[in-house]
């Protein structure tokens, strides 16, 4: 689905998230800079695992954790890139939301904006070292002074059963 803003990629997912549905996200510039996020943390009708987690104790409860985020009913996110041939690339330093993006979630929902569209998987490698690792390193540093490393990277070519994942394509530049 191509939508023109941020703010239609809002209502297109929304629309897709089946009230009551358990639904997880990982971090994602591209889901706030949707409002999709803050919606999430705003409304009752649908159980938002982060809600939940940020509440808990990351390391007394680091197991319980995880196993929410595994498999949700619907995850929500982004790609680093996706190439003309339509190979989603996502990588990440946790790995958390690799398992769900695969095969954890029942559904999967990106929002993809169009400045992440690269000619080929050699592109979208160069485009994740070059551009989207030093700004959340960055990021990281300056809010937790950490940084962050690559460690795992999924390709997703095509879903095994039809329908599971819905792509947002955004016309207007938008996340990293």
């Amino acid at each position: 689905m191509i939508v023109d803003s941020a703010a239609e990629a809002k209502v297109a997912v929304m629309e897709r998230i089946p009230e009551g549905a358990q639904v997880h996200s990982g971090k994602s510039k591209t889901l706030e800079d949707a409002g999709v996020f803050k919606e999430l943390m705003e409304s009752e009708e649908h159980d938002f695992i982060r809600k939940r987690t940020l509440k808990m104790d990351r390391r007394a409860q680091a197991n319980e954790i995880r196993k929410l985020g595994a498999a949700p009913d619907v995850m929500l996110g982004s790609v680093q890139a996706v190439t003309e041939e339509g190979q989603l690339v996502v990588t990440s330093a946790s790995g958390s939301q690799i398992g769900p993006y695969a095969s954890g979630a029942g559904r999967l929902i990106l929002v993809i904006g169009s400045q992440k569209i690269v000619p080929d998987l050699a592109a979208a490698f160069r485009r994740i070292e070059e551009h989207v690792f030093p700004w959340e390193d960055a990021r990281l540093r300056e809010q937790l002074g950490i940084g962050t490393m690559i460690t795992r990277t999924l390709i997703i070519e095509r879903d095994y059963y039809p329908g599971r994942t819905t792509v947002v394509l955004v016309r207007e530049p938008i996340g990293v």
